[in-house]
């Protein structure tokens, strides 16, 4: 997070801000409790000339709910539009505007890019958190899964134990190998995730990554820090007076393959040359 953070400052510093001389930041996190936004975001809304939300969906809803008067920033991993946080990606209108990482629209090619580093795989569980993340997940993927003639095992996990417990289900079941949906619980738990499907010997795809430098397989994804440098970049404009909702929803244009040739060889797997080649990073 010390990085990401440290990308949103350096927006701000783009625009002429910068903490603890010409603004201040205060900070609240959620620690995983979803429960915990409605309060937050209340707080915030009394205290803060600007609200910007990270973290996904519901943290940005959260702010929505609290206020329709203070602006509003977020920084998201899929269409603002179908979310109900805009009225359109040109003219947001409202008190709200941010960024579209494109996380969520980009899951149909990194299912491509695991088949082509496991071509042998041919029934893929895909781990989602139920809810939001589960359909835009699936509704991209499953199509994608049919043209490639794959079978997908959806399991579904909102708790640390969960995610064991979904372990557990694919010793029995015996996937091919693992494709973990984008999401920020997902992301979180990256350590626990690379270490389950080490010891289960399941060769994992991953949105972000993190997840590749914490030891997994292969990400594909936007770029976070990028990301979080153009969010910065945006709430520095809207706390110099441009309105949210004439501030066009800013889309990424950097995405990064990351793959770990470590975990690869552990695998027994060989990354094949049309890989390598575009890769934007292996891990040695």
């Amino acid at each position: 997070m010390a990085s990401r953070l440290a990308a949103f400052r350096q927006g701000l510093k783009e625009v002429g801000l910068v903490e603890g001389d010409n603004v201040t930041i205060i900070y609240r996190w959620a620690d995983d409790r979803v429960d915990r936004l409605p309060d937050m975001a209340s707080e915030l809304a009394r205290q803060a000339t600007v609200i910007v939300t990270t973290g996904g969906p519901p943290a940005a809803l959260a702010a929505k709910a609290a206020t329709t008067i203070i602006p509003i920033v977020f920084l998201v991993g899929e269409d603002p539009t179908r979310l109900g946080l805009v009225t359109s990606l040109s003219r947001p209108g409202g008190n709200l505007t941010g960024i579209n990482m494109l996380a969520n629209e980009l899951e149909a090619k990194r299912l491509q890019l695991l088949h082509q580093l496991v071509p042998q795989a041919q029934r893929i569980a895909v781990l989602v958190n139920p809810g939001i993340n589960a359909e835009t997940t699936l509704r991209d993927v499953e199509p994608a899964a049919r043209t490639i003639g794959l079978q997908l095992q959806v399991i579904t996990v909102k708790t640390p134990r969960e995610i064991e417990e979904g372990f557990a289900w694919s010793e029995r079941e015996r996937p091919d190998a693992l494709f973990v949906g984008a999401t920020a619980f997902l992301n979180i738990r990256r350590v626990q995730l690379v270490r389950l499907a080490a010891f289960h010997r399941l060769p994992a795809a991953y949105g972000q990554r993190e997840a590749a430098e914490a030891g997994g397989l292969m990400t594909y994804g936007p770029s976070i820090i990028e990301g979080y440098r153009q969010w910065g970049i945006y709430a520095g404009r809207v706390l110099k007076g441009a309105r949210p909702g004439d501030l066009p929803v800013e889309q990424s244009t950097k995405f990064e393959l990351v793959i770990n040739n470590t975990t690869a060889r552990m695998f027994g797997l060989t990354v094949p040359p049309s890989l390598l080649a575009i890769a934007d990073e292996v891990i040695e």
